[in-house]
């Protein structure tokens, strides 16, 4: 989707409303589906160049394995957006839930996942997670799901490093690449919070693979990033008051569009 010789992409974020059986949910599919797609083409309207669907509502989450009701959801909300727009779309399933996330890309013709976990383990919120790239890439593999693109987050948010804290951060990048990740994806240490500006130049001036910023992006800081990633995933700023678990602010979503443009016109 993209490549270290491509202009700069944005992706936008779509949280999905509680999946059932998770302690948020509120009834109602069509309502969850619905509101997905709705904000799925408020973003491309916005100017951004991807979506990533993610069940960010459905916490507390599961580690590694959902529900096939899950599964089933997010495949709807997935083929519904591809219907609907004509950026790429990738999936995120939330905690780690890999396999699960490449099987609807899969079904319903995603360009890319999210995955957590690939390499190094971590504790994480759900609990120590252990790599597992080489099981995934397999699965990948005997899915006939090669077109779908891997971008796996290193050393995560919401998760302790400790266990690795020996390990520099260009260790982790070469780690992603020789683990056949496609993309690396950068954070800071939670939902909403910049990434360390120190980490993410080295990051990048290491990195062969595209690098993406995964968190903490807004409209006072991407100026400040945007030599320094080649892409940037963007969810909490553009909802009501930067809170990723508010409405979608199409105020906000104009203005970021707007930086955005400004952005891509002096690069070019």
């Amino acid at each position: 989707m993209v490549t270290k010789k491509d202009p700069k992409k944005i992706i936008g974020m779509v949280h999905t409303n509680a999946s059932p059986g998770a302690p948020h949910y509120k009834g109602n599919i069509n309502d969850i589906v619905n509101k997905a797609v709705g904000e799925a083409i408020f973003l491309e309207n916005a100017g951004f160049d991807a979506i990533l669907i993610e069940n960010m509502h459905d916490r507390p989450y599961l580690k590694r394995k959902v529900g096939p009701e899950v599964v089933a959801l997010m495949t709807r909300v997935a083929i519904a957006i591809k219907q609907e727009v004509n950026i790429p779309v990738g999936i995120q399933i939330l905690a780690g839930a890999n396999r699960e996330a490449l099987a609807v890309a899969k079904v319903a013709g995603l360009q890319f996942i999210r995955g957590e976990g690939m390499v190094f383990g971590h504790l994480a919120d759900e609990g120590l997670m252990e790599s597992d790239a080489g099981e995934l890439l397999r699965y990948r593999k005997s899915i006939d799901a090669e077109e779908v693109a891997i971008f796996s987050d290193i050393q995560k948010k919401h998760s302790s490093h400790a266990i690795s804290q020996d390990i520099e951060i260009t260790t982790w990048i070469d780690a992603a690449e020789f683990f056949l990740s496609d993309g690396v994806i950068v954070t800071g240490a939670s939902t909403g919070k910049s990434v360390d500006i120190e980490q993410l130049k080295a990051a990048y001036a290491h990195c062969k693979l595209p690098l993406w910023i995964g968190s903490g992006i807004t409209i006072d800081n991407i100026e400040a990033l945007w030599k320094f990633a080649d892409g940037f995933i963007i969810g909490s700023w553009i909802k009501e008051d930067g809170v990723w678990s508010n409405e979608m602010s199409k105020e906000r979503l104009a203005l970021l569009g707007r930086k955005i443009k400004e952005l891509k016109q002096q690069e070019s």
